[in-house]
C-alpha cells in the first residue's frame, strides 16, 4: 500500500531533477510509487534554502525503532552507492524513499518485502549537504 506523500515533504531543485533523471534511466518496477508521488507533490527549494533538518540525498541521520529502543546511523545514497549492511539506503529503495524530504523527528513508514508495513523515527540528522554549503553532492 503506498503511504501518501505529506504537503510539508521538501526536495531541493537539484535532488529533484536527479531522481527525474534515475526515475527516466531505471525500470519502472525498480522505482517505488512514493518516488513518483514525491517528484510531482513535493515542494521543491534552491538547495541553498533548504532547512538544515530535512532529509535530502547524501544526508547522514540517526533513526531510532518507533519504540524508541535501537539507534542506528543510515546515509541516504544513490544507488550505486547503496551497501544496506554499512547502512548505506539507496534513495530508490521503499526506505529510501520514504526517509527523503522528510524532517528529523517525523516517524516514516515504508513497506517491508513481506508486505507487513515498517517504520522508524528520525531522530537526528547527522549531516546534510546543503547546511554544511555543499550543493553538489
Amino acid at each position: 500500500m503506498p503511504h501518501p506523500v505529506q504537503a510539508e515533504r521538501l526536495l531541493n531543485e537539484l535532488d529533484h531533477r536527479r531522481l527525474t533523471l534515475l526515475r527516466e534511466r531505471h525500470p519502472p518496477q525498480d522505482i517505488p510509487e512514493e518516488i513518483d508521488e514525491l517528484l510531482e507533490g513535493a515542494d521543491t527549494l534552491p538547495p541553498a534554502a533548504m532547512p538544515p533538518d530535512v532529509v535530502t540525498l547524501q544526508t547522514r541521520l540517526l533513526v531510532e525503532e518507533a519504540a524508541g529502543a535501537e539507534r542506528r546511523e543510515l546515509v541516504l545514497c544513490y544507488p550505486p552507492d547503496s551497501d544496506p549492511a554499512a547502512g548505506h539506503v539507496s534513495v530508490l529503495s521503499p526506505l529510501g524513499a520514504a526517509l527523503l524530504g522528510q524532517r528529523a523527528g517525523a516517524t516514516v513508514c515504508w513497506p517491508a518485502p513481506d508486505g507487513t508495513d515498517k517504520s522508524l523515527r528520525i531522530a537526528a540528522i547527522l549531516f546534510q549537504p546543503e547546511a554544511s554549503g555543499d550543493y553538489t553532492l
